[in-house]
């Protein structure tokens, strides 16, 4: 049986913003945040040798993730047990994506204005992309390229306020400002 060796900084490095995300939308108090990803480092720490493929590090640390939430909920006790600021789904932080939603218009809103007018109408106010088209008297694909190239350079917008980071779909998972280029949104 072979067995990989991995760096543990690396790793942590690589997954510990990932695994801080998974566990804000499970665990309400920040506190236990940090002492949940805490023994999840340990455990991480002490159980990486029997990992048997390296390509199955990420589903393998996801899976010890969640047991330790469940591990969590388990000492707090049962649901009838436990006072409703014990549970996660009572009073949770906005997730990443509540949260830049926030700053997405005022973001639309620094692009040029024909560019913002696309993206206001199809992204926000969720107009029909084929409608729009002809109402603007211009080919549904070439709308298609504008919408994209849009979406391009409003992502662009945020990657100069924040430091983004994607899962393997590009959904953002993390962010975190750059306080040198960002104000608030």
């Amino acid at each position: 049986m072979k067995r990989y060796v991995l760096n543990i900084e690396e790793v942590w490095q690589a997954y510990s913003n990932s695994l801080r995300a998974m566990l804000k939308s499970k665990i309400s108090d920040p506190d236990d945040v940090e002492d949940l990803l805490q023994e999840i480092l340990i455990k991480t720490h002490r159980n990486i040798g029997t990992l048997r493929a390296q390509d199955k590090l990420k589903p393998w640390l996801f899976q010890l993730a969640n047991n330790t939430v469940i591990d969590f909920y388990r000492k707090r006790g049962t649901a009838r047990d436990a006072e409703p600021v014990d549970l996660w789904y009572e009073h949770s932080e906005p997730d990443v994506k509540q949260q830049l939603s926030e700053c997405v218009v005022p973001f639309v809103r620094t692009l040029p204005q024909k560019t913002a007018d696309l993206l206001l109408a199809v992204d926000i106010e969720g107009r029909s992309q084929k409608a729009y088209a002809a109402e603007l008297g211009v080919s549904y694909s070439t709308l298609k390229s504008r919408v994209q190239r849009g979406r391009l350079k409003l992502r662009e917008a945020f990657e100069q306020c924040c430091h983004l980071e994607l899962d393997r779909q590009g959904r953002v998972v993390e962010y975190r400002k750059r306080q040198e280029r960002c104000g608030d949104c």
